[in-house]
């Protein structure tokens, strides 16, 4: 998730656990080498620049068209490139927002209308965390493993309103398989639990890309889902996340929607359609291949550093995680800002415990091939000269 919410000032170098993500992935916002956010900073395609071109049409057509008719199709488009075909398509269940926090921001005050805790995810982005205890909701930390594997404990189920998943997880781009989504579907809903997905990342796993919606619905849980688009294009934050949710959540979601905006621009709605069938025919599988190369290379220059490792192996999201066992991550932010290159510590993403994310340091692969190239050298670098 995006952390645009936030006061970016007194931005503080991450020794203690005052700073949070987003405030260091603001210090990296006007370097060359920036590698720190999530956020969609290559080159444009060939056929996104197409789009680009056109955007003196597509702001015709937002002047226009009913903002209705635009929104329809920009949905439409969206979740069809993704697998998602059982989306609700009825008027007030995909509420357009203009970022996937203010979507987060909405639902996390919608649950506090009558859920006391919620389970989230452990590790994961450190604004959710934050959105959530923002508004007054206790959370309880659920590990991956377990996550991914037998039951949820009963006890937990009974002691929280909510269970909170980001599949593929950010940092660690662990997928929830359509199997596992099932299984807790109908665990939540034997036990009343609000289930509630972010699935930002989702763009760049097709392990990620089964119908989630048709798992929701088939299992009668009450779920709510957060979309976004500001990852997968590089269109300078130009973005729409979206809160989708079920016909029987029962939560106050459009009332609270209503409180903080109106609708997003139809010109970004109309570009969200563009891009969206753009990755439809194509567009994706060369994103795949993008960051699968930009994996690649980044494991091939760290291979063969003592003390360093990947320790997700099979993640195919836009960001990688290193692991170096002699220092922590915060000590390579420090040294590779020496050098004008920006990365994430991972301590923030372990809201639980913060030291479970020492040793880890996050890069995103969303870059154009020389800068991140050149970053990826500087931490060659600094690591071999420790």
């Amino acid at each position: 998730m995006s952390g645009m919410l936030r006061d970016k000032t007194d931005v503080r170098a991450p020794g203690g656990d005052s700073g949070n993500l987003t405030q260091l992935e603001f210090l990296a916002l006007n370097s060359e080498f920036n590698i720190a956010d999530g956020h969609a900073r290559q080159a444009l395609t060939a056929g996104q620049s197409k789009i680009v071109e056109d955007l003196p049409l597509l702001f015709a057509e937002g002047e226009k068209r009913p903002v209705e008719e635009l929104e329809t199709e920009a949905h439409a488009a969206f979740f069809t490139a993704l697998g998602q075909h059982s989306y609700p398509a009825t008027p007030g269940r995909v509420l357009s927002c203009y970022s996937s926090s203010v979507a987060m921001e909405i639902l996390s005050r919608a649950l506090a209308e009558t859920v006391e805790s919620v389970a989230l995810v452990h590790p994961t982005f450190d604004n959710i965390a934050d959105l959530l205890r923002g508004n007054g909701l206790k959370l309880v930390p659920l590990e991956e493993d377990p996550l991914h594997g037998a039951d949820l404990d009963p006890a937990l189920l009974k002691s929280v309103g909510c269970v909170f998943i980001t599949t593929p997880n950010n940092p660690t781009g662990r997928v929830v398989s359509k199997e596992r989504l099932t299984r807790l579907a109908e665990q939540c809903a034997e036990y009343g639990v609000v289930l509630a997905l972010d699935t930002c990342f989702r763009g760049f796993d097709t392990r990620a890309q089964y119908d989630h919606y048709e798992v929701l619905n088939a299992s009668g849980v009450r779920w709510a889902v957060i979309e976004d688009t500001g990852k997968l294009w590089p269109t300078l934050d130009l973005k729409v996340g979206m809160l989708v949710h079920a016909e029987n959540l029962g939560l106050p979601v459009e009332k609270i929607y209503s409180d903080i905006l109106l609708g997003v621009s139809p010109l970004l709605l109309a570009m969200v359609r563009r891009f969206s069938e753009d990755a439809a025919n194509g567009g994706l599988e060369d994103l795949h291949r993008f960051i699968a190369g930009h994996r690649a290379m980044v494991r091939a220059e760290l291979a063969g550093l003592p003390g360093v490792s990947v320790p997700d192996p099979d993640s195919r999201a836009s960001v990688e995680r290193v692991r170096i066992d002699d220092l922590t991550g915060t000590q390579v932010w420090a040294l590779l800002r020496e050098h004008n290159v920006y990365a994430l510590p991972c301590r923030p993403f372990h809201w639980a415990d913060h030291s479970q994310g020492d040793h880890t340091l996050r890069l995103a692969l969303a870059r154009s091939t020389d800068p991140l190239t050149r970053s990826v050298r500087a931490l060659r670098h600094v690591l071999s000269s420790r």
